[in-house]
Parts: C-alpha cells; sequence; structure tokens
C-alpha cells in the first residue's frame, strides 16, 4: 500500500523538482520518488561493486584472516578509529 510522506524543502529545490517534472510530464510527487529510486539504485550498485572488489582481492582476505587469528590469540597491535562526521 502507498504511503504519504510530508517533505520539507526549499523554495530553489522545490523549483527545480517542479521542473523536472514539467519536463518528464510527471506530477512532483513522482518526479521525488524517480530521482530518489534512482539514487538509491546507484547507491545499491555502488556497494554491490565494492563488495565485489573486497571479496576478490586476495591480498586483503588473506590480512584480514591473519589480523583476525591475532585478534583471536591477542597479538598484534589494535588501533582505535574514531570517525567524526565531516564539518560544514
Amino acid at each position: 500500500m502507498a504511503k504519504t510522506i510530508t517533505l520539507r524543502i526549499s523554495d530553489d529545490n522545490y523549483r527545480a523538482f517542479r521542473n523536472y517534472a514539467l519536463k518528464e510530464n510527471r506530477r512532483i510527487a513522482n518526479a521525488i520518488e524517480t530521482l530518489a529510486l534512482k539514487q538509491l539504485e546507484k547507491t545499491r550498485l555502488a556497494e554491490d561493486l565494492e563488495s565485489a572488489d573486497i571479496i576478490t582481492d586476495e591480498d586483503l582476505i588473506r590480512r584480514i584472516k591473519a589480523g583476525t587469528k591475532q585478534a583471536r590469540e591477542r597479538k598484534g597491535r589494535f588501533d582505535v578509529i574514531v570517525l567524526r562526521p565531516a564539518q560544514k
């Protein structure tokens, strides 16, 4: 069943979506949904390609296995990495 959402966007973004919708002969809601789905598909494809690269990288797999073994044996050096959002 279709769901209804409320979306708050700037006037400039509204005009951009409206212009796209007019050019594509779509309603604005359908234009936004179509563009969002295209972006989602691109993201999924990129994730799939990255996963394929990781799985086929024999050196990386070897290093991951060695690191896993060292972690189990409590050997090696462990670094803590803190990720912070990019500042605007």
